[in-house]
């Protein structure tokens, strides 16, 4: 397959729009979403969500703090789906790509913050002079930067990934790209286990016992494993909210009866 002018400036004006909205409500940068929207310009929805949806798993366990940045899932799920159609090898060949493709993109995130760094000094700069006029040119300046680091190399990969990638896949040995398809099916497990690791699983281990028994031995789908999952997250929300409500009222009544302190110090 190979991609047409429009795809490629549907998805590098998605790139640009979504990495802008992350500043706002980080809503389209999530990897499920850039699969899916991907998936639905390159005509393809199911490869889309399923490349999207295995990333949005690593995904899961990973924050940035501070300044930190972490891999750029986005980008990754935008381009491994696009490659994954290209190539015609399957949504696993395209989450084998994307992995590397984000720890890129990560190095760019940090190149993109520091020119916006560059931008936000010239703006304190503006303000101090009260040049009022100079603070909204420099403002939008800040968000086509932003916007660029991702939209950019995204619109070069496609252009070249059309070539460049039906090449590669058709000279790829058969061990690599076996290698390529078992990465992709193990990289979800991490992704749910580095989650699992700061979730409090212990006191949880029955339902997540009895998830994996549905799943594995019954061949529930995870529809319905997740509405069993919900109907036990309301079942210990209501548990925990009595036994909280309880010890709330054990707490007043204590405070009702203390007398001295700062209130009652007379």
């Amino acid at each position: 397959m190979h991609l047409a002018t429009y795809q490629i400036i549907l998805i590098t004006v998605y790139a640009f729009i979504a990495i802008n909205d992350s500043l706002i409500s980080n809503t389209l940068t999530q990897p499920a979403i850039a699969g899916m929207i991907s998936g639905l310009i390159m005509g393809d929805l199911k490869t889309g969500l399923m490349v999207g949806g295995t990333l949005q798993l690593m995904r899961l366990g990973i924050a940035a703090f501070g300044g930190a940045s972490v891999p750029d899932y986005f980008t990754g799920a935008v381009l491994g789906t696009a490659f994954a159609v290209i190539s015609g090898k399957g949504p696993e060949y395209g989450i084998g790509l994307a992995v590397p493709v984000s720890l890129l993109m990560l190095q760019l995130d940090v190149v993109a913050r520091f020119c916006n760094v560059f931008l936000l000094h010239r703006i304190d700069t503006a303000i101090e002079k009260m040049q009022i006029k100079r603070i909204p040119r420099l403002v939008l300046s800040g968000s086509f930067l932003w916007g660029f680091s991702r939209a950019i190399p995204i619109l070069l990969m496609l252009i070249l990934g059309d070539v460049a990638v039906v090449a590669m896949t058709e000279s790829m040995p058969e061990w690599l790209m076996t290698g390529l398809k078992t990465a992709g099916g193990v990289l979800p497990v991490v992704g749910v286990g580095i989650l699992l690791r700061y979730l409090p699983t212990k006191q949880y281990i029955p339902f997540l016992l009895l998830g994996f028994f549905l799943a594995a031995y019954l061949q529930v789908p995870m529809l319905g494993v997740s509405i069993i999952g919900l109907v036990a997250a309301m079942i210990v929300f209501k548990r925990d909210s009595k036994n909280g409500g309880s010890e709330a009222q054990a707490v007043s009544a204590n405070e009702s009866t203390f007398e001295g302190g700062f209130d009652g110090d007379e």
